[in-house]
């Protein structure tokens, strides 16, 4: 399908055609029918998952190319593995993030457990939203890419993808209770990665 209303990937192949599910349509419906083959199911529903799905992997590897990897494995598992999703168990959007996040993990090789700081300096809850001025964007990025991968997993969904705790509990497979405290640590931790450098931008000048 050509003309305006064309969708295209990230390589510039196109893919889709109009919106082809309503708001009111459930999330599920819409899966149902992108693995039936209804490829403009598919298309609404890679457009408006893709770029969320791509951020993680990306703040969680800090490689482009891995982000795109992931990209692509997880709406092929999404697509393939008609028995996994069920609405019952959660969201959707949990489901997809569970999905990228093991792929993520085999990446990365995120498979032990990480030591815990030595101390607990008080978060800032609404931290991210006054450090990611335009000049200070790489800055974040980096110290969140610093962060243990527990802590960095929560501080990307819940707050870099503002996915609620219920949601990320979901994609994490812990009690809303251990998102909270791995959310407020790694809080702290990255105030502190962050005042450090600071200090140590500044001392270079």
């Amino acid at each position: 399908m050509t003309g305006s209303n064309a969708i295209r990937d990230r390589s510039g192949m196109e893919i889709v055609g109009k919106a082809f599910i309503t708001p009111e349509t459930l999330e599920g419906d819409l899966l149902k029918l992108a693995r039936e083959g209804q490829q403009e199911a598919f298309a609404q529903l890679y457009r408006e998952r893709s770029d969320a799905v791509y951020r993680f992997a990306l703040h969680m590897s800090g490689n482009p190319a891995v982000a795109e990897e992931v990209l692509q494995e997880t709406f092929l598992a999404l697509i393939r593995d008609s028995a996994g999703y069920d609405s019952k168990r959660g969201t959707l959007t949990s489901y997809i993030f569970g999905i990228a996040r093991n792929r993520v993990r085999k990446y990365v090789a995120m498979d032990r457990e990480f030591s815990e700081p030595d101390q607990e300096t008080p978060g800032d809850t609404d931290l991210l939203a006054s450090l990611t001025r335009r000049e200070t964007i790489e800055m974040v990025r980096q110290a969140v890419l610093n962060l243990p991968g527990v802590y960095r997993e929560a501080v990307v969904l819940c707050e870099l993808q503002e996915l609620s705790y219920e949601d990320a509990s979901e994609v994490l497979g812990c009690p809303i209770g251990t998102v909270r405290s791995r959310l407020h640590r790694g809080r702290a931790m990255l105030l502190v990665k962050l005042k450090a450098m600071k200090k140590s931008k500044v001392a270079a000048v």
